[in-house]
């Protein structure tokens, strides 16, 4: 059976599904398969970014799904993003022309700046200085956008957005842009539950796109003694209360994670306005969990048929600890370094 998903609005009118598939750390043995289990499951939403060096295979799987007639293009939402690398003006077109053709398509749905900081130009997708410092460059992302905005206009991509900013370069870019971003992806997850970037984002009409929802148990630098928050035992107890995985708690966690929110700022209004406000407000986040196992990919997305309350809402934020898991080690050195503000 295939699932629905429901989608979000842009400011600028375009859809995006509220559920996806993230290709992060999916290898390109295995990542084909993963796309063609999730299209047939549903999913139309595809996450993925030329550092993951699995696009090819990504496209495989699109090129499969489309000839078999499961899906046509227009169906699909793919993503991409523009590595640290190429974040000189005049290398930002080459970069999503190669990212492209190694899909297989004629355009994008969304191309991201998939760091603020950028690294010195080269062939090396990290690379470093004598004393393992990454080796940066000082290219202003501001400059980096100006060249985005071109791709637009160009039809390589129907939507442009940033991923791991921080508020006060959101700020600056929205102060300095023609075309404003659509979304942030950034790493959050009830450990990181990033409240405050949220609720500056939706003042600023740009959608939030949560990565890494499951906590990232598979990131290859985890140590032994780090917190996994699949295993967390409040996590445990909510996912037997609602009859789902932990998992699946999670993801419902992103697309409800809003809504506290609202009834914070509207607790006086009447029940009909409350039930309008949930309404159009109970999916708040974008989510792209990753996943290459079918029957994960199949439980991730059986997330539609139940809803979390306010008070477990609420209650997960408490799980909150700034455990963030993607810090970007070795560049902070950069002045575009995102993690030195709480938000």
């Amino acid at each position: 059976m295939v699932t629905r998903v429901p989608k979000l609005k842009f400011y600028n009118g375009n859809e995006v599904p509220a559920f996806g598939l993230g290709t992060w750390k999916s290898k390109p043995g295995e990542v084909t398969e993963a796309v063609k289990f999730a299209i047939d499951a549903g999913y139309r939403h595809i996450d993925g970014a030329y550092v993951y060096g699995n696009e090819k295979e990504v496209g495989a799987a699109i090129k499969a799904k489309i000839n078999e007639g499961i899906v046509k293009r227009e169906d699909l939402f793919i993503t991409s993003k523009l590595w640290n690398t190429y974040h000189k003006p005049e290398l930002v077109e080459p970069a999503i022309k190669r990212t492209l053709a190694d899909l297989g398509l004629e355009y994008l749905d969304l191309y991201l700046i998939h760091w603020p900081v950028a690294f010195k130009e080269g062939d090396a997708l990290m690379p470093k200085n004598a004393d393992d410092t990454v080796a940066l460059s000082d290219v202003d992302y501001v400059d980096t956008w100006k060249a985005m905005e071109t791709l637009v206009s160009k039809g390589l991509t129907k939507n442009i957005g940033v991923s791991n900013f921080n508020s006060q370069q959101l700020d600056r870019l929205l102060k300095n842009c023609t075309i404003k971003p659509v979304t942030n992806q950034i790493e959050c997850h009830p450990y990181l539950n990033q409240r405050k970037l949220s609720e500056f984002c939706k003042r600023n009409n740009i959608l939030i796109t949560a990565y890494s929802p499951l906590g990232s148990p598979d990131r290859p630098w985890a140590k032994p003694d780090d917190p996994k928050l699949l295993d967390d035992k409040k996590l445990g107890e909510l996912a037997k209360k609602y009859k789902k995985t932990p998992a699946q708690v999670l993801i419902r966690y992103q697309v409800c994670v809003n809504i506290l929110s609202i009834f914070k700022l509207y607790s006086q209004v009447n029940f009909v306005l409350k039930f309008l406000i949930i309404f159009q407000l109970d999916r708040g986040h974008i989510v792209i969990p990753k996943s290459v196992t079918k029957s994960r990919i199949d439980q991730n997305i059986d997330v539609f048929d139940f809803k979390l309350s306010p008070e477990d809402i609420e209650y997960i934020d408490t799980f909150d600890c700034n455990g963030r898991i993607c810090p970007l080690t070795g560049s902070e050195n950069s002045p575009y370094y995102p993690f030195n503000i709480p938000f």
